[in-house]
């Protein structure tokens, strides 16, 4: 079965599909706690490549699967006192500002030139993490400054999010980490914190275009759910200098992947 943004809301996968989208949210749940993304980008491939959704419909209802899996992940973290509040606030302020210009970009713009950028970013961010790595008793002070920095990063990071269905840890995470000075723990639960407003906020104007298929986001964020707090266990358990290894090997990843795609797509 094909489905296509023309299709209803409500179109349900067939058992095989079920299964499989089952899988790739235990997938994504465990990227997710660890290293503070959505896990759009493993999602919104899986979702083409399983239940044959277009590219656009599986952005949108990837985007909405962030929410049970960050809500869990929050939790997680907060309980060992690893979440900024006010920066999560700050993030999200722009971020849902962002998701608006996403969502309405998505139909007026080719992503083939936003993702070779996109991944130059995450290169970028690849060879600072070897360069700097973060203390956990790193503390994230806000002042004038940080807060303006905090938006703009939450506005670029809605946006995304609303173009490409990626929650934003992949910006959040090396900016909080690099620029802001905030421990690697800190920066993931944040990032998770802030991902749930932007989440929402791209989810709703997706409803209204129908570029959403709400029984698989459910699907893949439920299951989801139940290894973030796993992923979130083994983050807390590494040394910082190995998961500064790991979330770098995790976006060279994410990068080649994104340039692939980019280079693949016709102008």
């Amino acid at each position: 079965m094909t489905v296509t943004n023309s299709e209803q809301l409500w179109a349900r996968p067939n058992r095989r599909q079920t299964i499989l989208l089952i899988v790739l949210g235990l997938g994504a749940g465990l990227l997710s706690g660890m290293f503070g993304v959505g896990g759009g980008i493993m999602i919104v491939p899986g979702l083409v490549a399983i239940v044959g959704f277009a590219p656009r419909l599986a952005s949108g209802t990837s985007l909405t699967t962030i929410v049970p899996l960050a809500l869990v992940g929050v939790a997680s973290y907060a309980a060992q006192g690893d979440v900024s509040w006010e920066a999560a606030g700050l993030l999200a302020l722009g971020g849902i500002g962002g998701a608006q210009i996403g969502t309405w970009l998505l139909s007026r713009i080719s992503s083939r030139r936003l993702q070779i950028v996109f991944a130059g970013f995450i290169l970028f961010s690849v060879v600072m993490m070897f360069i700097n790595v973060p203390s956990r008793a790193a503390v994230l002070e806000i002042n004038w400054a940080t807060a303006v920095g905090l938006l703009v990063v939450g506005i670029l990071t809605g946006t995304l999010s609303g173009l490409l269905g990626v929650g934003g840890g992949i910006i959040v995470v090396p900016a909080l980490m690099l620029i802001f000075g905030a421990s690697d723990l800190v920066a993931k639960g944040t990032s998770l914190l802030m991902m749930i407003p932007s989440a929402l906020g791209g989810t709703i104007p997706n409803i209204r275009r129908r570029n959403l298929n709400l029984p698989a986001a459910l699907i893949v964020g439920l299951s989801a759910s139940t290894t973030t707090l796993l992923g979130s266990y083994l983050a807390h358990r590494i040394s910082p200098q190995v998961a500064n290894l790991l979330f770098a090997v995790f976006l060279l990843f994410v990068a080649v992947s994104m340039l692939r795609k980019a280079l693949r797509t016709p102008r």
